[in-house]
């Protein structure tokens, strides 16, 4: 299959309207990450830093596996602390698995893209222009980043018939495209919906989305349990968490977080899980707490979909992620959501089977 990255195939506008990520830039648009000039010793720490990842990798990942088992705790920490972007779509793909999938089914992909027919196809082809429309590789219609995502969402929906094409992958897929070409991406995809690493995310495309339900009922109860004021205040104004947290993991905060936000969050998602969600959305609550307990229902909804830009910064809210442990605790609420759901299709069961008697 043809690799090509998007700063291989896009003819890209004058750099002074579009962000170092791509994006065309508006006036309104909150700041894409630092941007001023960097002085001579920050470029010096920055080589620093991508040299002791070089190390860490070794010539196309070969030393990565031995490196990750031996110093495991300094991966983590370099990986919070963020992934130099030049090494971005190589990282992701070793820490997710996907690399080992594409190694171990050869062809597979340019079968599903080529010779295999999707019942989703005139799905996917509405929702091509509505993916990272102000970025540059996915404003031309037709063109080589909207074939590209075409391509991997269609070859998904081919390879997992029961999953197929949900809108929210989109953005799944055009993320990754943006690092890595139209194979590994859809090898990740695999990855992250398979559970190659992690618990497999395809639960947040089937239908009625169950592992979002499930997501949204563990991450209503954490919130709950570490801001009470804010969960009773929720309680009065019926807020549930489906009106402004779906998208978080549908999307893994793609959709609507600033890209610099979003690509810190995916680094650690695709290395410790979807944990790295659930303490986003509780730092993001903690940080802006004290204005969202005295807002009525409309701007309360507002804000919870709208976050200053002062909460964006990853360097402050990331941190304030980090100081969250919800491990064990989301271990114990997925439990009492299974049980809790167990009974109530038991319910449902058994008033379905007296109707029938």
């Amino acid at each position: 299959m043809e690799k090509k990255r998007v700063d291989e195939s896009v003819q890209v506008p004058a750099s002074g309207r579009v962000d170092r990520f791509g994006f065309v830039k508006q006036e309104h648009n909150s700041p894409d990450g630092p941007s001023r000039n960097k002085s001579a010793l920050e470029y010096q720490r920055e080589q620093k830093i991508l040299r002791k990842w070089r190390k860490m990798i070794g010539v196309g990942g070969s030393d990565w596996k031995h490196y990750v088992r031996r110093r495991g705790h300094v991966v983590k920490r370099r990986i919070r602390k963020g992934i130099p972007d030049c090494l971005r779509g190589l990282v992701w793909q070793l820490i997710s698995g996907s690399r080992d999938l594409l190694l171990m089914n050869p062809g597979v992909y340019e079968q599903l893209v080529i010779y295999e027919t999707s019942a989703s196809e005139l799905d996917i082809i509405r929702d091509i222009s509505r993916t990272f429309p102000s970025h540059v590789f996915y404003q031309q219609r037709h063109g080589p980043g909207q074939r590209s995502l075409y391509n991997v969402l269609k070859a998904y929906s081919v390879y997992d018939r029961e999953v197929g094409y949900v809108q929210g992958m989109g953005y799944l897929a055009g993320l990754l495209l943006l690092y890595m070409s139209e194979e590994d991406a859809f090898w990740l995809v695999v990855a992250l919906l398979k559970g190659a690493v992690h618990a497999p995310m395809e639960g947040l495309y089937l239908e009625g989305l169950p592992l979002v339900q499930q997501y949204l009922f563990q991450f209503d109860r954490l919130m709950r349990e570490y801001m009470p004021k804010l969960g009773e205040h929720f309680t009065e104004e019926m807020i549930n968490p489906s009106m402004y947290g779906s998208q978080w993991f549908i999307t893994v905060f793609s959709y609507s977080f600033p890209f610099h936000l979003a690509l810190r969050i995916w680094d650690v998602f695709l290395y410790e899980g979807v944990k790295i969600v659930f303490k986003v959305g509780l730092a993001l609550l903690k940080y802006c707490h004290d204005d969202l307990v005295k807002l009525p229902f409309e701007k309360l909804i507002h804000a919870l979909r709208n976050f200053p830009d002062d909460a964006m910064n990853p360097d402050t809210l990331l941190p304030m992620a980090y100081s969250f442990k919800v491990s064990k605790r989301l271990e114990e609420l997925k439990l009492e959501y299974e049980k809790i759901h167990g009974k109530v299709a038991e319910s449902k069961s058994k008033q379905k089977q007296l109707q029938l008697a």
